[in-house]
């Protein structure tokens, strides 16, 4: 039986990427750090996934093992047995996991020459290439020579909402109905593996952006603007008429972008808009606000979901004011539970928010940008 490898058994990895991986008849192998998640997996051998949409819809995964990312060993030899590796770990981590991955190719490249794929399932434009870049630190030259033809790092495109989960099973995971897993077709070595529920596709970064700037714009305005109004969740902020059309406003502005860049047919992406925005409002996806704005500092970066956007528009002539109300609203995001939350607002008070439009955001000094945030920022 084909093994996969996959890094991080969290919601994301279980509800989402192993469970494709073991219906596309791969014995799915778990790394994670957590070792409740790990004895439950050896124990059980199987999960449930439930599809929460109009109808309710329950998946059985069986096959299903796991390995502690500390047992570096162990990790390594399976490793250098599966004929795919993913991850779904969080774009910070993917340094910390490719060691393992490293060593496991090492070994691998001692006895076999077998193609092997490693696929990056991360909110990360380039994610993949950043984890390839990673991996080769930790290989000697000879070894780096090697994988140029038995190792692929196909980037890919990932979007699944995982609501909060309410069960009192450890594995069981809830998730929406819709997901897409688009990954660059020439990334693969040794061809492009058969996983029904993933597309392979040439032109790849067009599928990032869209779903970086759109859904995960959208997601962000919408988190931080109800996350001043006092409201709970992301379905709850979009109830406010207000929210929604700042929320839609940000997402069409990211929109005017898409469309020049990628040729993007402006029907079909207002339709794309409208079923995301569907998607949010979707009752057993009551996600939290403060979970959605984690993370501030990250999600204010010049190449995320506010701020390039943002930028873009400007220099496409259009005057981006829902994206920069959210970006002040980003700005304003202090969740005492969170710590990037709570560095970004120390640093607000001790430099000012122009030093923090310049080193977090990476604005420069003499675009308009700057001026519009500060008006929704000072409001």
């Amino acid at each position: 039986m084909k093994t996969a490898v996959h890094f991080g058994a969290g919601n994301i990895g279980r509800g989402f990427i192993g469970f494709l991986l073991s219906k596309a008849g791969y014995r799915v192998v778990f790394v994670d750090i957590n070792p409740h998640l790990i004895e439950a997996l050896n124990e059980k051998g199987f999960y449930r996934v439930v599809e929460k949409g109009d109808d309710v819809k329950t998946f059985r995964v069986d096959g299903v093992s796991g390995i502690l990312a500390q047992d570096e060993e162990k990790v390594a030899e399976k490793v250098a047995e599966a004929q795919i590796v993913t991850t779904a770990v969080g774009p910070s981590v993917l340094s910390s996991i490719a060691p393992l991955i490293a060593a496991g190719i090492s070994r691998r490249l001692q006895h076999s020459m077998e193609p092997l794929n490693v696929i990056a399932c991360e909110n990360m434009v380039g994610a993949s290439t950043h984890l390839k870049e990673k991996v080769l630190e930790h290989l000697s030259p000879s070894e780096r020579e090697k994988t140029k033809n038995t190792v692929g790092f196909p980037n890919a495109a990932v979007d699944r909402i995982i609501p909060p989960q309410e069960g009192t099973d450890l594995l069981e995971v809830a998730v929406e109905p819709y997901f897409e897993w688009v990954v660059d077709a020439g990334g693969f070595a040794g061809g492009v593996p058969q996983i029904p529920g993933m597309k392979a596709v040439e032109n790849l970064q067009a599928y990032v952006e869209r779903k970086i700037y759109t859904l995960n714009t959208g997601h962000a305005v919408a988190a931080y603007l109800g996350y001043e109004k006092g409201l709970i969740t992301i379905r709850e902020a979009l109830q406010d008429a207000e929210v929604l059309g700042v929320v839609e406003g940000a997402m069409n502005e990211s929109g005017v972008y898409l469309r020049a860049r990628f040729c993007f047919d402006e029907d079909e992406h207002r339709a794309y808009i409208k079923r995301t925005l569907k998607r949010f409002l979707n009752p057993a996806l009551e996600d939290p606000v403060v979970r959605v704005g984690r993370n501030p500092l990250r999600k204010l970066g010049p190449n995320d979901r506010l701020v390039f956007p943002a930028l873009k528009a400007l220099e496409l002539g259009l005057k981006p004011v829902n994206l920069a109300r959210g970006i002040a609203s980003a700005l304003r995001f202090d969740y005492d539970r969170d710590d990037e939350a709570q560095k970004l607002q120390q640093m607000i008070k001790e430099e000012g928010i122009d030093e923090v439009l310049k080193k977090v955001c990476g604005i420069p000094e003499n675009n308009p940008l700057r001026q519009i945030i500060k008006k929704y920022f000072s409001n």
